[in-house]
């Protein structure tokens, strides 16, 4: 059944902070209009009886400047720099966990340094997805870090019209559940085949042989090429990876696949003692369960934090490094003994343009996966409590994953990768179309895929949500060298080594600098990459 606007609750007012070039403003939004400076008692008003949507993260004001750097639109209009008369023994410019981690340690080594963090986002540092925990869907030993806390696998899987036509909600607690699944027949047979009794798909082959032909396949080519499935158990398969990889199965290897538990691989025999060499970096760091992710660093009071200060150049001289910074008006600078770059990879070439070309082109290469999550509280969790489940995984909707939050939300994750593309081209793909989403289809696509989810249990979109606040980060997830799309990797050489390293006064850090440079004898996992990266910058800058 489709759902109107005014079913979903979209024409209700609704108190909004929405971002336009950079800028913040406040405004209520009627049907089809948006009011001018409306008088305190009908924002007042609003805010009483509408729900709240708030979006974080990459906003556009965030991007402004480093998309304008990019672009090599940022100097034609910024003007001279402005120094501050500002020195510092060390300048991090990031306040995610790899800049807090880097001031802590370098404060812990230094008592009495002097420290400012620039951070491009305002308020309080910003996180990165890329350490937190999630959940996946597997079934036996090895787990990656991902864009959401650790939990269990899903208690039903939504096979839903994108995918397959119509909206079908499957419960996997009890036997007999493949066969209630609204697909083909001879794929629900595939599916009976790989969860159960799978056979040996390379008969002949030694362990190492099995393994390396894992490692050239993505899952969905195992699935379609190797086991013959029908499309549609490839269909039903393809989100698996999603909530723990940020991509689906099109680009989520085969042989991590054999390595965190999917289906298919029972009949090959392979030992499940150790990881294959071929075993992404995260994979092989947690085959023997969860490492403990560290906790993030709260900012120290000795270190200044200036938030909405997005850096824009880089420099050492001779007695000491410039680092330039745009307030909103203006780029002042500030000289520092040490600079720590704890951004993006890919940000540094435009901030330190002195860099040789092939750390530049190294540096670039570190292309972080895109995700978004949204956070929904409810009035009434009445209908959320009477559907009987907890996670569900969708097969092929714009959000991937949601679940229940006690005492009263719902979390939810979409990953806009292009997989089809890849893990790297994917993301780059899918960040801009994620750039180019309005505001207002993803608080849509929110509301129509909680009242598909929950209306068949007297969920009403319009009245039970209280507020919605989604998370959009087009630089989430660290990358990660892994089969099939890195043949170089585990032996190397990679090009993570050859863009980090200390440049004069500068160290880059960074998750990228990390989980990047995991090999097959010392795998660096996702969670642990950004608090490594810090120390190792640091270390650097102290020899």
């Amino acid at each position: 059944m489709s759902l109107t606007a005014r079913d979903l609750g979209m024409d209700l007012p609704i108190s909004r902070r929405d971002l336009f070039d950079g800028i913040a403003v406040g405004c209520v939004l009627a049907p089809g209009r948006a009011a001018a400076e409306p008088a305190r008692e009908a924002v007042q008003e609003a805010q009483d009886r509408a729900a709240p949507f708030t979006v974080r993260g990459d906003t556009g004001e965030a991007l402004s400047v480093p998309h304008a750097l990019r672009d090599g639109r940022f100097w034609e209009h910024a003007g001279p720099p402005v120094p501050t008369g500002e020195r510092f023994d060390l300048v991090v410019v990031g306040g995610g966990r790899g800049g807090l981690s880097a001031a802590a340690e370098w404060l812990r080594r230094r008592p009495l340094a002097s420290v400012l963090v620039l951070d491009n986002r305002d308020g309080e540092p910003s996180e990165e997805y890329g350490e937190h925990d999630s959940h996946g869907e597997r079934r036996s030993a090895g787990r990656g870090a991902g864009p959401l806390r650790r939990g269990t696998a899903p208690d039903a899987v939504m096979c839903d019209a994108e995918s397959f036509g119509t909206d079908t909600l499957v419960g996997l607690s009890s036997p007999g559940w493949i066969d209630r699944l609204p697909i083909a027949a001879q794929a629900r047979r595939d599916l009976l085949t790989l969860y159960g009794d799978a056979p040996d798909w390379f008969p002949g082959l030694s362990a190492e042989g099995r393994q390396e032909r894992l490692a050239g396949l993505t899952y969905s080519e195992f699935l379609r090429e190797v086991c013959g499935a029908h499309p549609d158990a490839e269909r039903f398969c393809r989100t698996m990876s999603c909530p723990e990889w940020g991509y689906d199965t099109r680009a989520f290897g085969a042989i991590d696949a054999w390595g965190t538990g999917y289906p298919g691989f029972g009949g090959l025999g392979l030992g499940r003692d150790e990881p294959s060499r071929y075993n992404s970096p995260t994979v092989r760091r947690e085959w023997h369960g969860p490492v403990p992710v560290p906790p993030a660093p709260a900012p120290d009071e000795r270190a200044r934090l200036r938030p909405s200060s997005p850096v824009v150049s880089v420099r050492d001289g001779a007695g000491s490094a410039s680092v330039g910074y745009f307030d909103g008006h203006r780029v002042r600078t500030v000289e520092a003994g040490a600079v720590i770059l704890a951004c993006w990879n890919a940000v540094v070439p435009y901030l330190v343009p002195a860099l040789p070309e092939a750390r530049r082109r190294a540096l670039r290469e570190a292309v972080r996966v895109p995700l978004v999550s949204a956070t929904v509280r409810l009035r009434d969790a009445g209908a959320w409590r009477r559907l009987g489940v907890r996670r569900v995984r969708w097969t092929g909707a714009y959000w991937s994953w949601c679940e229940f939050a006690p005492p009263g939300g719902v979390r939810l994750l979409a990953t806009p990768c292009r997989s089809e593309l890849g893990p790297g081209e994917g993301s780059a793909a899918g960040r801009r179309e994620l750039f180019r989403t309005p505001y207002e289809s993803l608080e849509r696509s929110v509301r129509d895929q909680l009242a598909r989810l929950l209306g068949p249990v007297g969920f009403d979109p319009g009245g039970d949500i209280a507020a919605i606040t989604v998370h959009r980060w087009g630089h989430a997830l660290a990358p990660e060298y892994c089969r099939p799309w890195h043949p170089f990797y585990p032996d190397g050489p990679f090009p993570a080594e050859a863009a980090r390293g200390p440049f004069g006064r500068i160290a880059i850090a960074g998750s990228d600098a990390g989980s990047c440079a995991g090999s097959a004898s010392e795998p660096v996992a996702r969670g642990e990459a950004a608090v490594a990266a810090a120390v190792r910058a640091v270390e650097e800058l102290s020899r």
